[in-house]
């Protein structure tokens, strides 16, 4: 081989040499670069707010005996009337009421139970409902349901299906501030600790939203409304 291929020889694998290094100097950097872009911060913003309820579902329930079943059914239709009467006149509309049909038992057909000493052979419940928007007006009046129990309307118990029941059916209205506020959050708790971490925060790599929540504020308040969200982000850090 002569000198000057030689010398060829040399040049060409110098430069292989030093093309790979360069090569290898190239992708550590972007390793390392990498490897700086992919620390992250996950945090969590919390949203919580009270509304009142929009709905309320009140079921009035009301029970009468008799051994005459003619008589029963005209009784049922008198308190019936006068039920719906006495809410109209404390401000509840009459398209807001409507009433299931009775439900009547004769006791004497009963194949359990002794029924000698049955007083009133027939017996039948009827349940009128209300179904508002008009939350303060039903909840007024229900102060005053004693004035028809002086009547001689007798009310059913506290069993829980008769309980009233207040829906919040206003939680898209509510959305989009209430999850703008929990990002909100969210960011403010990673830039709080980016910066105790002498570090910046970068973009989002990741977010989800947790699904509403939606609860009474207690038990003796179950017309307001605790509406609860949280969303978790993910933020890139960077030096």
């Amino acid at each position: 081989m002569s000198s000057l291929q030689r010398s060829n020889a040399l040049i060409l694998g110098a430069s292989l040499f030093l093309g790979l290094l360069g090569l290898a100097w190239v992708a550590g950097n972007y390793a390392l670069a990498v490897k700086d872009y992919e620390r992250t911060v996950t945090v969590r913003g919390l949203a919580e707010h009270e509304y009142p309820a929009d709905i309320v579902i009140w079921p009035i329930q009301f029970s009468i005996a008799d051994n005459d079943l003619e008589a029963l059914y005209v009784s049922i239709d008198n308190s019936t009337q006068r039920i719906r009467e006495f809410l109209q006149d404390n401000g509840i509309a009459a398209d807001a009421l409507s009433q299931s049909p009775p439900a009547i038992t004769d006791r004497m057909a009963q194949a359990w139970g002794d029924t000698s000493e049955v007083r009133f052979r027939y017996s039948g419940t009827q349940t009128v409902t209300v179904y508002s928007t008009d939350i303060a007006a039903v909840r007024q009046v229900m102060t005053s349901m004693s004035d028809l129990g002086r009547e001689g309307i007798v009310f059913a118990g506290a069993e829980y299906n008769l309980q009233p029941e207040y829906l919040f059916t206003s939680l898209n209205d509510v959305k989009p501030t209430m999850i703008e506020e929990a990002t909100k959050e969210a960011r403010a708790a990673a830039l709080k600790f980016a910066d105790d971490s002498g570090s910046k925060l970068g973009k989002i790599k990741q977010a989800s939203q947790g699904q509403f929540s939606i609860a009474d504020r207690d038990r003796n308040n179950p017309h307001l409304k605790k509406i609860r969200v949280v969303v978790s982000v993910e933020y890139y850090l960077s030096d």
